[in-house]
């Protein structure tokens, strides 16, 4: 699914009234349409007899989408009335166009309404329509509109959300000072990025995309580089299946990864590529600890290798490992393996001599911050895993600043390094040199847990291994990564979710059909 930022979707309106003949005043009749049909549907879920509505406007043209709303409703039978956050003669356009015709229609309209007046009115009605900012609002609200926001936030009353929650940044997700915590939000034509980034997604609710009448070719043009990942998408990434293949068909991936103390990173990279599909994995790691993972990873063969006196991979691990690259279609590395000097020579080693896809993670990634080149510089694929610290030593920068614009932050990484960049955390983000992105909806909060990387790590080397092409590995196994820790928060419950828990779910996540999640 096409996911937009604001000035795309301008674009987008300006186009559909410009060059296709789309009256804007048609836009705004179907958007306000579509809100009083949510709403209706909104009511109907509550106790009967539950037909008030208070729409709380703006000046903009999301105030005129509320305006156009209340005339529906009371057509529909239901008691509604607005508060202007203004004058109605500091409307515009299509905005004034329709204040004028709501007075007509004898729509009770409340001007320059103040947020304690607000507070009185929410207490009698069954549900409030937020109409004041929409997706023009940049920039910290203060105010009257803040002073509204808190008081729709301070009521208990159900919300609907005009397009975006007032005082979401619909570029970034970000909370511009204060924001409507909504029930449901309506949004039109196209979802907006900061629909689907947190925090902004925790204040959307339920989610609906409303069909006002955009040109189709405006809507699926391939010029929209965000996207939000879907089940249907990512089935369609997995690599086949068929009845005769064989192991070796499944792919053949290595892992490097381990050290004294971080057996379970190697562990759960390594259950996680079989869990992922992958018909051969083996874990190279320092010769120490090979026992422990033999014991811990039944399914997957293990290579010790040369290792340090603090038992970490040492400089002659290198030469074996590249032995037995070569039996392999993809290689992982980076989990568990520690930041020892002698850890940094043998990554940075392996990714200049190794031209198969690979996926660097943690310690991987750490031990490179110093020297991007060698990920840049590299012959074959590369796909890497950071979390919003990680990338941002990458890049020099902070971890805010990346949190404050994800998906900047990671379709800029992948441009400079020349990579696919898969941003770790809520709402994670693949990115690709050509600015295409993809938004991952799934998984939740008990997922903020130790190994959780190393996992996702396994599954996207599995597919990779496979033959999928890197951005599709990134995407499809960030997806089902989420979804099995979402399967797993069901039957576990999310706060004492573990990343073994994700190894039994993940199976299950591979085979569920797009209907599974309706």
């Amino acid at each position: 699914m096409k996911l937009v930022t604001r000035e795309q979707m301008r674009k987008t309106d300006r186009t559909a009234i410009e060059e296709y003949g789309v009256a804007g005043t048609v836009l705004m009749e179907n958007a306000g349409r579509q809100v009083a049909e949510t709403v209706m549907e909104l009511l109907s879920r509550m106790e009967q007899g539950a037909s008030s509505v208070l729409i709380i406007a703006g000046r903009g043209n999301n105030g005129g989408d509320g305006l156009v709303a209340a005339r529906h409703l009371q057509k529909m039978g239901v008691d509604a009335r607005i508060c202007l956050l203004g004058k109605g003669e500091e409307l515009r356009g299509e905005a004034r166009t329709n204040y004028e015709i709501t007075r007509k229609c004898g729509i009770p309209i409340d001007e320059n309404i103040t947020a304690s007046d607000l507070a009185l009115d929410m207490a009698m009605v069954d549900v409030v329509v937020d109409a004041i900012l929409g997706t023009g609002a940049q920039g910290e609200v203060q105010g009257e509109f803040a002073k509204a926001i808190e008081a729709i936030n301070e009521s208990t009353t159900p919300v609907v959300a005009v397009d975006i929650p007032s005082g979401v940044d619909a570029n970034t997700g970000q909370v511009l000072g204060v924001a409507v915590k909504a029930t449901l939000t309506v949004t039109f034509g196209l979802p907006k990025v900061g629909l689907y980034c947190y925090p902004g997604r925790d204040y959307c609710g339920e989610i609906r995309i409303a069909d006002i009448g955009l040109p189709a070719e405006l809507v699926t043009t391939e010029q929209l580089q965000n996207n939000l990942a879907t089940l249907e998408d990512v089935r369609a990434m997995l690599p086949p299946r068929w009845p005769e293949m064989h192991k070796g068909d499944a792919g053949r991936l290595l892992i490097v990864a381990g050290s004294v103390g971080m057996t379970g990173a190697a562990a759960l990279a390594g259950l996680g590529a079989i869990r992922a599909g992958a018909g051969l994995v083996s874990i190279a790691c320092p010769s120490s600890i090979n026992d422990i993972l033999e014991v811990k990873c039944t399914e997957v063969m293990t290579l010790p290798v040369p290792e340090t006196d603090r038992r970490c991979l040492s400089v002659e691990a290198v030469e074996p490992i590249l032995k037995a690259v070569e039996t392999v279609n993809a290689v992982a590395i980076g989990p568990g393996l520690s930041r020892h000097e002698q850890v940094q020579r043998v990554v940075t080693e392996l990714l200049g001599r190794i031209d198969k896809p690979i996926v660097l993670d943690a310690d991987g990634l750490n031990v490179c911050t110093n020297c991007l080149e060698v990920i840049r510089d590299r012959q074959g694929p590369t796909v890497i895993t950071p979390h919003p610290g990680e990338l941002a030593r990458l890049m020099g920068t902070t971890a805010e600043a990346v949190q404050g614009a994800r998906l900047q932050a990671a379709r800029d990484a992948a441009k400079e390094l020349e990579c696919i960049v898969v941003l770790k955390g809520a709402g994670t983000v693949a990115a690709a040199p050509n600015g295409e992105t993809w938004l991952n909806p799934t998984g939740n909060q008990g997922m903020a847990s130790g190994g959780m990387g190393d996992v996702l790590t396994g599954i996207i080397g599995a597919f990779l291994a496979a033959g999928t092409p890197p951005l599709q590995a990134a995407v499809a196994g960030a997806y089902y990564h989420g979804l099995a820790g979402d399967l797993a928060a069901k039957t576990y419950g999310a706060r004492g979710l573990i990343a073994g828990d994700l190894l039994q779910t993940l199976p299950t996540a591979l085979e569920m059909e797009p209907q599974s999640l309706a």
